[in-house]
Order: C-alpha cells, then sequence, then structure tokens
C-alpha cells in the first residue's frame, strides 16, 4: 500500500474552502500569459475528479479528496505552469520532474502541452492515489 504524505517540511496544509469562488478570484492573480493553461487545468481536473476540495494558499491553487487529502497542486510562474502530483511517484509511469519521496510534477509552458494524454492521465491516476495529508 502507497505510504500517505504526512507532511512536507515548513508547510502547513492549505484550509479547504467551502466552495470554487476561491480559485475563481484567484484566477484573476495570475499572470495573463499562463491564464489559460491554468484555467485548462482547472477545467480538466474538475471534470476529472467528482468530489473535489479546494483551497488557494501562496498563491497556488490546490485540489483534494476526502480520504487522500491533496492530491494536486497548481503552481502558475511568469512563463510556466507545474501542476503538483503529491502522491507522483506512484504513477505509472510517474511525472519526470520531482523533489520529494513521492511528489512529482511536470512544467508546462503551452496549452499544447497542458492537452498532452500523459498529463490527462496523470491527472485521472492522482483521484486514485494518496497524496499530502
Amino acid at each position: 500500500m502507497p505510504k500517505t504524505i504526512k507532511g512536507i517540511a515548513g508547510k502547513k496544509p492549505p484550509e479547504s474552502a467551502a466552495d470554487h469562488s476561491d480559485i475563481d478570484d484567484w484566477f484573476g492573480q495570475i499572470m495573463p500569459s499562463v491564464q489559460p493553461i491554468v484555467v485548462g487545468f482547472d477545467e480538466t481536473i474538475r471534470a476529472a475528479i467528482p468530489g473535489l476540495q479546494y483551497a488557494v494558499k501562496r498563491h497556488r491553487a490546490y485540489y483534494g479528496l476526502p480520504g487522500l487529502g491533496w492530491i494536486i497542486e497548481i503552481a502558475p510562474y511568469h512563463r510556466s505552469v507545474n501542476i503538483v502530483f503529491y502522491g507522483g511517484a506512484d504513477f505509472s509511469p510517474p511525472p519526470p520532474l520531482g523533489d520529494t519521496d513521492r511528489t512529482r510534477y511536470v512544467k508546462v509552458t503551452s496549452v499544447e502541452e497542458r492537452d498532452r494524454p500523459d498529463v490527462r492521465d496523470w491527472i485521472n491516476q492522482a483521484a486514485r492515489t494518496p497524496g499530502w495529508t
């Protein structure tokens, strides 16, 4: 059985919002050059995973599920967006980048990259994989 992430050094998990409105508000704070990537990720995640919980903390959006914890983070920058999978090391195949035992991510710089089949597959795998609790 895969291990759950009990904590990430120096980070306190975000608190879940009542609904998606915090993320809707957050879209207006994102650099216009990456907004289409972020909004598309949000739409894809919400369509693929029912029953999500949402949060925004430190200019990043978090998506979680009861019992699995926070499973996906969207981290926008000026020219790229990282989509972080907290249980990504357990995926088959795992996303290529990572900095902890279980967290993996992919850096996306265009809408075309965002819509790659492997990225969609990782989003679907995240719905079944324990994340950051």
